[in-house]
């Protein structure tokens, strides 16, 4: 990508997650974030068509930068790994913008690029653990699962005074991993995940 595009890109990432902390997303126009990123309006419109998909690249950016990505969980432990929590305190350190895009008057695009992403994650997963649920399609299974990871996340956001990242942690751990064999008890006593059982002779 030629460097002065990209510049160009990144201020408007960072002019529009910056508003984002600042106030509601409907509150936030084309001209407010053109004015922050020190460009024109011609010049937003030449990178991005609509204001959506500019903040879905803004926390993509925000994401890369504070070293926070989700992981791939191709070896699961009954631990969280370290990476999760450091994304977790990435959200909690932007809980304003994160709460925004969760919201009511959010972003449908943000929303839908962090859920296909946890699917992709928790496809992997459930790929590790074939013999659970066997009957339910491996896509299915990781889109209910990427549901409750974002229930999870949404609902910690919301409450007031909102509890620590450990805790929050904690819950989204045990919902990926409950649902893939790892039972409640085994969970606390931090035991080994079960080895797959061989599929039944017929």
């Amino acid at each position: 990508m030629d460097p002065r595009i990209a510049r160009t890109r990144h201020s408007l990432q960072t002019a529009l997650f910056e508003l984002a902390r600042e106030r509601d997303l409907d509150d936030i126009s084309i001209a407010d974030i053109a004015e922050r990123a020190g460009v024109n309006r011609s010049s937003f419109y030449q990178h991005y068509s609509d204001k959506d998909t500019l903040l879905a690249d803004a926390i993509d950016a925000a994401v890369e930068e504070a070293g926070a990505d989700l992981p791939e969980f191709r070896e699961l432990t009954t631990e969280a790994p370290e990476i999760l929590v450091g994304y977790l305190r990435h959200v909690e350190h932007n809980a304003a913008v994160y709460a925004r895009v969760f919201g009511s008057r959010g972003s449908p695009v943000a929303v839908a690029r962090l859920r296909a992403r946890i699917e992709s994650i928790a496809a992997a997963a459930v790929a590790e653990r074939a013999d659970i649920f066997d009957d339910i399609p491996v896509d299915v299974r990781a889109a209910g699962l990427s549901g409750s990871v974002l229930g999870v996340l949404e609902t910690w956001l919301a409450r007031d005074p909102r509890p620590p990242v450990e805790i929050a942690v904690s819950w989204m751990w045990r919902m990926l991993l409950g649902p893939i064999g790892l039972t409640p008890g085994e969970i606390a006593t931090g035991s080994s995940i079960p080895a797959a059982r061989p599929a039944a002779r017929s």
